[in-house]
């Protein structure tokens, strides 16, 4: 299968990279033909310009994003591994998704401006891996997992809807200690590997 892997983190010695690098591993190990993009090492530029945003409607304007939109149009799984900031996307995997999850990439429009129409339908599967500093009751009960709604519902749900969701949070993660970690490792290489 093909597995493409988004990494958004600015250090690569965080916790994300290394989470990142046992997805890596498992997916590999399985035989699966992994893409890589980090985007931060990549020098993803998140902000969508004036030209892709003015071709919105009217034949998107795909020029400077070619690579990124063939290796998600191709992917049978999506590995996203990422922080979570305020209590959502940070703002380089935000701007991924704003320019490459676009028009004729991700979705047709609807001829009246209706409901957008699925078009990832390659796409079986996303796993999400996720790091926070607070803990999950913050999460779960205060914010009521805000990140994994919109992945879900707004993302998932109009541009994939067959896609299954793997959603997996990592909390507190400023005081993990060496065991927590290892643990960690061990369930995002568990996970990763049943596809």
């Amino acid at each position: 299968m093909k597995c493409l892997v988004v990494v958004a983190h600015p250090v690569a010695t965080s916790f994300v990279s290394t989470l990142a690098a046992a997805a890596i591993e498992a997916a590999q190990l399985n035989g699966h033909d992994v893409s890589v993009q980090d985007l931060y090492q990549d020098g993803f530029q998140p902000a969508l310009t004036y030209i892709e945003r003015q071709s919105h409607y009217s034949g998107f304007n795909r020029s400077a994003l070619a690579n990124e939109i063939e290796k998600l149009q191709e992917a049978d799984v999506l590995v996203l591994v990422f922080p979570t900031w305020w209590f959502g996307f940070p703002a380089i995997l935000k701007g991924w998704f704003d320019r490459v999850w676009a028009p004729e990439v991700a979705f047709d429009h609807a001829t009246d401006l209706g409901a957008i129409k699925p078009r990832l339908h390659k796409l079986k599967r996303t796993i999400a891996i996720t790091t926070l500093g607070s803990p999950w009751w913050v999460d779960w009960l205060i914010m009521r997992r805000p990140v994994r709604r919109v992945l879900k519902t707004a993302i998932l749900g109009t541009c994939a809807p067959k896609c299954q969701l793997d959603f997996m949070s990592f909390y507190k993660t400023e005081k993990l200690s060496a065991d927590a970690v290892a643990t960690a490792i061990a369930r995002v290489k568990a996970v990763v590997s049943t596809f």
